[in-house]
């Protein structure tokens, strides 16, 4: 008699924060590249999630991802990460033109009682690739950033999480009256990752 085997797409706390921690690397670098923080020519295309996607060569700003990615790994594998915010500003005066939004909601049975779940990497994917998309495309829908500009990098946790020392408290650097785009989630079964991008709406300024 034929068997049959059926493979199960199983999704691990761990497998999880991987690879939400991923999504937040390659979306930084894709906002720096698409939002012309940095120079185009300082950027390599290189394929990822089913996408021509770019990835910074400097060698400050990888080290900065790069611990990053660490460290929002280690918070999502706690459950203790609910919100991460790149942030956009202006080099000469520090006024905040952007805040691209990653609130994050944690499947807590997973974290207390290290159970898993099921969903199809490529499923996962097509829902990432969505997301990238509408960042590539940012410029249809975002002002022109016509000043040069830095970023930061925000993290929301709960309060009795450890910070490392390369971290310090923050002010949350709002936009006041900020206009909105909602962008696609993505969802892990384990973590879900709302995003969503503000920015400083120049007409208040003109009125």
């Amino acid at each position: 008699m034929a068997s049959k085997t059926v493979a199960k797409d199983i999704i691990t706390l761990r497998g999880s924060a991987a690879i939400v921690s991923e999504f937040f690397g390659y979306a930084a670098n894709s906002i720096l590249y698409n939002r012309g923080v940095y120079p185009e020519e300082s950027f390599v295309k290189v394929k990822k999630y089913g996408l021509p996607m770019l990835l910074t060569q400097d060698e400050g700003v990888k080290s900065f991802i790069a611990n990053l990615n660490a460290q929002l790994s280690e918070w999502l594998e706690s459950g203790k990460l609910q919100r991460v915010v790149l942030v956009i500003m202006s080099k000469p005066t520090n006024e905040v033109l952007e805040r691209w939004n990653f609130s994050i909601e944690t499947d807590s049975e997973v974290v207390e009682k290290g159970v898993s779940r099921e969903k199809s990497d490529k499923e996962i994917m097509r829902e990432i690739q969505a997301i990238m998309r509408q960042i590539a495309s940012s410029i249809t829908y975002l002002p022109c950033l016509d000043e040069p500009c830095v970023f930061d990098v925000l993290a929301y946790t709960d309060k009795d999480v450890a910070v490392p020392f390369t971290w310090i408290e923050s002010d949350p650097k709002l936009i006041a009256n900020p206009q909105m785009v909602k962008l696609h989630s993505f969802d892990t079964k384990i973590h879900k990752v709302d995003t969503l991008v503000s920015y400083k709406n120049d007409e208040w300024d003109e009125q």
